[in-house]
């Protein structure tokens, strides 16, 4: 779901430009690893890159035709009108979860993550009566807009368009919670040449400027 909004603006840039038609179905990266690996007909897989080379290792997606496209990383965000805490440090990030009366993540890379951080602090049996998973496709940031969660973690592009909610801002360098994402040719399909193209534009300079539009940090090339 991270990659829903800059997948579609670069989608319609390709078919501006002259590309293909594509269909892009935007669902849970669990729901499309599982899809994926069960065999259902795509021409493209676009997961973290972790995903992808499991996918790739399994035989699901065709050997070499994995491409990195741009980094994500997690950002904090609470509701519209509340105090924001101090997430200066790793320090300051510890001590307002530690604060906050409900914390809310997700099913993806970037819930892992936290989830890791939190045993790595110790803190984590602490937590858990005050920690809530949003349901894969459900965004976090709508759980802070309601008032279930006071402070939600998520992926900055999933973040930037959600209403009702303020950004404090992306975790700091000693916490980072950064995620590659990379799309990979699915084995077998028969635009195998097409996706292979719209891979290539979607890796090139042309689409920096969406990247970072969404919430994403282009890739060195």
């Amino acid at each position: 779901m991270a990659t829903r909004q800059v997948l579609a603006e670069l989608a319609a840039a390709w078919q501006a430009r002259g590309g293909e038609p594509v269909a892009i179905e935007s669902v849970g990266g669990v729901d499309a690893a599982r899809r994926v690996q069960d065999g259902e007909a795509f021409d493209l897989v676009f997961l973290a890159s972790d995903a992808i080379a499991r996918l790739q290792a399994a035989g699901r997606v065709a050997a070499g035709s994995r491409v990195d496209l741009m980094c994500s990383s997690t950002a904090v965000a609470v509701r519209a009108g509340a105090v924001p805490p101090d997430i200066s440090s790793e320090e300051a990030v510890r001590a307002a979860v530690l604060a906050a009366p409900s914390i809310g993540y997700s099913t993806g890379p970037s819930g892992v993550a936290l989830q890791q951080l939190f045993e790595r602090w110790g803190i984590a049996d602490e937590l858990k009566p005050r920690t809530v998973q949003a349901r894969p496709g459900v965004p976090v940031g709508s759980l802070v807009a309601s008032g279930d969660v006071a402070l939600g973690f998520q992926q900055l592009s999933e973040l930037i368009h959600v209403p009702g909610i303020a950004i404090v801002g992306v975790l700091p360098a000693a916490v980072a919670i950064d995620t590659i994402f990379s799309a990979g040719v699915v084995a077998g399909s028969p635009h195998a040449e097409a996706a292979r193209r719209l891979l290539a534009f979607l890796a090139s300079p042309e689409a920096a400027e969406a990247k970072r539009r969404q919430g994403m940090a282009p890739l060195p090339a």
